[in-house]
């Protein structure tokens, strides 16, 4: 009799178990799942684009004596620093405009990242020195239109310092000290 029990015990034990098994699988289901609504009048549309800003990537004058903007219409990123290197494939290219470049053609963005004080360390390939070309006043525009193209666009960034293959150098070409990182300058703007 008792070994009669035991069994029945044993099979309403493994029921109630399977039951509650089975219910808490069916509420982990209906809770994942998310309703869906569908109005015939309104079918549903397509994602929508990504969102698109003017931003203003800066270039020399014919005289290369001033920084002149060139409006851009770039995806916006919510990260600063994909932001950042939007604006500075923008300034790679160069300009569309009967505006001057101000950093030699061929030159790539090796990488860019941003510190928790807001200086944005941009790293660009070699290409930047040697095919730079030369004097003080062209290093000042290679540097300002970096510098200013990136803190008048994307507020996070304070400061920019630039690397060169992966390491700090002293200048570009021979005249601007860029070892340390630089704010923007505004009396360069035209």
């Amino acid at each position: 009799m008792l070994n009669g029990f035991l069994k029945s015990y044993r099979s309403t034990q493994l029921l109630a178990t399977s039951l509650v098994v089975l219910l808490l699988l069916a509420a982990a289901i209906r809770l994942g799942a998310e309703p869906v609504e569908t109005d015939i009048k309104n079918p549903p549309t397509a994602r929508p684009q990504a969102e698109k800003s003017v931003m203003h990537v800066y270039f020399a004058d014919k005289n290369n004596s001033f920084l002149l903007s060139e409006e851009r219409v770039i995806t916006s990123a919510e990260n600063p620093i994909e932001q950042g290197k939007r604006i500075m494939e923008a300034l790679l290219q160069g300009p569309r405009t009967d505006l001057m470049r101000t950093i030699p053609a061929g030159t790539q963005l090796r990488a860019m990242f941003l510190t928790g004080n807001g200086t944005a360390y941009v790293d660009l390939t070699e290409t930047v020195t040697e095919k730079h070309p030369g004097g003080c006043r062209s290093e000042i525009m290679t540097v300002y239109s970096i510098v200013n193209s990136l803190i008048l666009n994307v507020p996070e960034i304070e400061a920019v310092k630039i690397l060169i293959g992966g390491r700090e150098a002293f200048t570009l070409s021979g005249h601007i000290d860029i070892r340390y990182p630089f704010k923007a300058d505004m009396l360069l703007i035209r």
